[in-house]
């Protein structure tokens, strides 16, 4: 097996930080579900950068993750697009539509995800939350019409819950990401690991201070950021460019 993952920082894996400082995410988790299921080594490689838009996605990251070989593409994109107001929702539909297509052309197999729902603790989150359910309702009606698995987090109810999101309340906390790498091994028919943990206690709404805090470190800057046209991915390329080999552990 030759897994590819293409996206944005919801694949690369922002939020589930180690201690080296690299980020692992749910599409690692996967890669190493994939090879303990098997009980084979598969061959993975992660093509994805925090920040980008669907544009990018495509115009960037699904040629070269076609000319890796693989036998099977995890496509997901559109959440950073939603995030800026006058979003074009057909265009994101169609191009999420015409992306899919060309990797069934190419022979390999596609997995489209939906990513979970951030907008209960996002400033203007209602807004957000029109756009994800739109088309999260046009993935599946696509996935359905190309006979495409589909892993919709964005409708997992467990995963709104704020235990599962990282401080900036935009990204998947440790725990969020082994979630929906169990929802991504279930859509494959795999089980997950039994050492995961995917489920979490909740954690109390936050104070007044602590809402205070969220906005100074987070919300502001990245209003900053696209004021001055900038991206959190500037400068970044992906963190398995190539294929690195992921063995299965031992039972």
């Amino acid at each position: 097996m030759r897994y590819v993952a293409i996206g944005d920082s919801f694949t690369e894996g922002v939020g589930d930080e180690q201690p080296d400082g690299s980020v692992r995410g749910w599409a690692d988790l996967v890669a190493q579900g994939l090879a303990d299921a098997t009980g084979e080594p598969i061959q993975y490689a992660n093509l994805a950068i925090r920040g980008r838009l669907l544009r990018g996605i495509i115009a960037e990251q699904l040629q070269p993750a076609l000319d890796l070989g693989p036998t099977l593409l995890s496509f997901n994109g559109g959440g950073n697009d939603m995030l800026r107001p006058g979003t074009d929702m057909a265009w994101i539909i169609s191009e999420t539509e015409r992306a899919l297509q060309r990797i069934i052309e190419a022979g390999v197999e596609p997995l489209l995800l939906a990513g979970a729902n951030p907008t209960g603790s996002l400033p203007s989150g209602g807004r957000v939350a029109v756009k994800g359910d739109a088309l999260t309702t046009a993935a599946g009606k696509i996935a359905a019409q190309l006979g495409v698995r589909f892993s919709d987090n964005w409708h997992d109810t467990e995963l709104a819950g704020r235990q599962y999101w990282s401080h900036d309340r935009l990204h998947l906390a440790p725990v969020g990401h082994h979630r929906v790498a169990s929802n991504v091994l279930r859509t494959l028919g795999h089980p997950h690991p039994s050492d995961w943990v995917i489920d979490a206690a909740p954690i109390p709404n936050p104070t007044r201070r602590e809402q205070l805090t969220y906005t100074r470190e987070h919300v502001l800057p990245w209003v900053k950021r696209r004021l001055t046209g900038k991206s959190s991915g500037d400068g970044r390329t992906a963190k398995f460019g190539e294929w690195t080999w992921i063995t299965p552990r031992e039972q």
